[in-house]
């Protein structure tokens, strides 16, 4: 039988069942190189301050720096009778040094340590996310360049409302993952303090340097309360909750791609590296990565609640249940690290049909609202307009025909007001080009945003 470091109490060892059920290791491996990382930290500040000797000190260094190589060699193997990848570690390092790698583990808990452990795992894990958004930014913005005089029928009820740039319809997004970008930095902010020092829960007798270990293991801060930092998850909640909004805004861009690669819209068409065939239907090219990164945002979603709900009820301070906070968190940085990749994988090599994107904007009466604007501009008050152009809309419907192929005679019985310029007005690139309010569609606004973009990309 394994001895448990904790097994000076009990006279009975855990039935197998209850073992395998209540060691975290299976998941925990990952934190590994992190574990190590928080012991070297602790075991350099418990020789400076002289709680073990300076001899001491560079012993256990040496062996967690070799059982650090053999990880890296992948010559570990992790056990379940250790439980979790601290005692797993800390095994490994008495198998190098002898009894001497119990010294370790003072002034320290595994409560403090497994905290440590998290912040520097997600710490590295929003690092990566960043430069993983920041990428799939500029793929945006580089795509909206090429688009800025691309027209597109905008939508609302997924009804054809009015003429865009395609441009602005792809920088809607560019600002939903910006202000993604935005939640993920300020994330950084609760995950850079260190736990590390709290002990179980209330601190302890040795004369520790929180400071130093602060330092060394490159967080920003210290936790104020030894009690908040080992039960603190707040961090992993907003990671959470930030990786939900992620996906949902991918989400939708990826509803959208369906669409627009239908073949009723042929508005774009996707890379063969991002698409798939039919084991029956020969002609098939599925979107299914599309499909794959929408679907997956219900599990990080899942995530999310899975945890509020192991929180909602805990006492200060350490409980088991915060051993359900890493599966989750784990999977949700494994799902929207390569959901980034993908869909920058997709905008980067998809076609977009300018043509059938043109199209669309002409064959509809998406410019209805350009002719209620004429009139309105002309002295007719605008729910007169409105009422006006609703009634011509449906006279068109009835005729099947288009605004713009109303005769001149047509529209000067609806209204004197109306002249020959009014087929200009009704043109999709004359409605796009004029609508150049602050954020607007016009070309010269999306010229603006893209310039804004990009200075914020450069920071």
């Amino acid at each position: 039988m394994v001895e448990k470091l904790w097994g000076g109490r009990f006279e009975a060892s855990l039935d197998k069942q209850t073992e395998e059920f209540g060691a975290s290791i299976k998941f925990e491996q990952r934190l590994a190189p992190f574990d190590l990382k928080g012991s070297l930290a602790h075991v350099k500040m418990l020789g400076e301050t002289g709680i073990i000797t300076a001899e001491e000190a560079t012993t256990i260094a040496n062996g967690l720096i070799k059982v650090e190589e053999k990880l890296m060699k992948g010559q570990i193997e992790f056990k379940i009778e250790n439980e979790d990848i601290h005692m797993n570690m800390e095994t490994y390092l008495h198998d190098e040094i002898g009894p001497l790698a119990g010294k370790l583990h003072t002034a320290r808990s595994r409560n403090d340590q497994v905290a440590t452990d998290m912040h520097l795992y997600l710490k590295s894990v929003l690092s990566d996310l960043l430069k993983a958004l920041r990428t799939l930014r500029e793929t945006i913005v580089n795509l909206s360049v090429n688009h800025v005089d691309t027209l597109f029928p905008g939508y609302t009820h997924l009804q054809h409302a009015q003429p865009i740039s395609f441009a602005q319809h792809l920088m809607a997004y560019y600002q939903m993952f910006t202000r993604d970008f935005e939640r993920f930095e300020f994330n950084v902010k609760h995950t850079d303090m260190n736990p590390l020092g709290a002990a179980a829960l209330a601190g302890t007798t040795f004369p520790i340097d929180r400071e130093l270990t602060t330092n060394l293991l490159q967080f920003e801060k210290a936790y104020a309360n030894s009690m908040d930092a080992v039960s603190d998850r707040d961090f992993i909640l907003e990671f959470l909750s930030n990786s939900s909004l992620l996906m949902m805004h991918l989400s939708r861009l990826c509803e959208e791609l369906l669409l627009w690669s239908s073949h009723e819209f042929n508005f774009v068409s996707l890379s063969d590296n991002y698409s798939t065939g039919s084991s029956i239907m020969p002609q098939k090219k599925n979107p299914d990565m599309a499909e794959l990164i929408r679907g997956k945002s219900g599990r990080v979603y899942g995530n999310l609640m899975s945890l509020l709900t192991v929180m909602k009820g805990l006492p200060l301070t350490y409980n088991k249940d915060l051993q359900e906070d890493k599966e989750g968190m784990f999977d949700s940085a494994d799902t929207i690290l390569t959901s980034l990749s993908v869909m920058d994988g997709m905008l980067s090599t998809m076609t977009v049909n300018r043509v059938n994107m043109e199209k669309a904007t002409e064959q509809d009466f998406s410019n209805a609202t350009e002719l209620a604007d004429y009139l309105a501009a002309k002295g007719l008050p605008f729910r007169e307009a409105h009422e006006l152009v609703g009634q011509l809309v449906l006279t068109c419907i009835k005729k099947g025909i288009y605004l713009q192929e109303v005769s001149l005679k047509d529209y000067q019985a609806l209204s004197q007001l109306i002249e020959e310029d009014v087929y200009e007005i009704l043109q999709s690139r004359t409605a796009v080009s004029r609508r150049n309010s602050l954020g607007g569609t016009g070309f010269e606004s999306i010229k603006k945003q893209i310039e804004q973009a990009k200075k914020e990309l450069q920071k």
